[in-house]
């Protein structure tokens, strides 16, 4: 981000300056990771949705950098919450920061609001509650966005790991 945009940012400011300072904790701790694991990556930022974003990308194309996504996103998960223990030992607070590699979690995001849209026009034209696979907290989230804004309700239900979405009808 530069000056121009934390200081047009009037109310909340402290608020994205206390996330633009999570995002560069968690480059500078992804840098280093990067370094000790030989691989080649551009680290990226942002503030989506009241949270710092951060994505690892390639210009030599995604292929080492898979390695850091993993078999379903398990490693990217965990990467996560690594990073966000960083931040956290830095700040003291919480963090909420999300993590992109390679592009893996904004084309997931972009599959599951398929996936959600999808199941709302299941749920509409059957008048039946649709259930769902169980997901990641993060998968879910997107499944019940895209859910509302398809102008129908979903909750989710069981428990971790086996969570899953519930899409009801109208």
């Amino acid at each position: 981000m530069t000056e121009g945009t934390t200081s047009a940012a009037t109310e909340g400011g402290d608020t994205l300056t206390r996330l633009e300072q999570e995002g560069e904790i968690a480059a500078d701790y992804l840098e280093g990771l990067l370094d000790i694991a030989d691989l080649d990556g551009d680290i990226d930022m942002d503030v989506e949705a009241d949270r710092a974003a951060v994505s690892i990308i390639s210009d030599s194309g995604s292929r080492d950098l898979q390695k850091l996504v993993g078999r379903d996103g398990e490693v990217l998960e965990a990467l996560q919450e690594l990073t966000r223990l960083a931040v956290h030992r830095e700040t003291g607070d919480r963090s909420r920061l999300m993590l992109d590699v390679a592009g893996y979690r904004a084309k997931k995001r972009a599959e599951l609001s398929e996936l959600g849209a999808k199941a709302a026009a299941e749920a509409k034209s059957s008048g039946e509650p649709v259930k769902l696979k169980p997901m990641t907290p993060f998968e879910r989230k997107v499944v019940h966005d895209a859910v509302k804004a398809a102008g129908l309700r979903s909750e989710s239900e069981g428990e971790e790991p086996q969570r899953f979405v519930v899409v009801l009808p109208a």
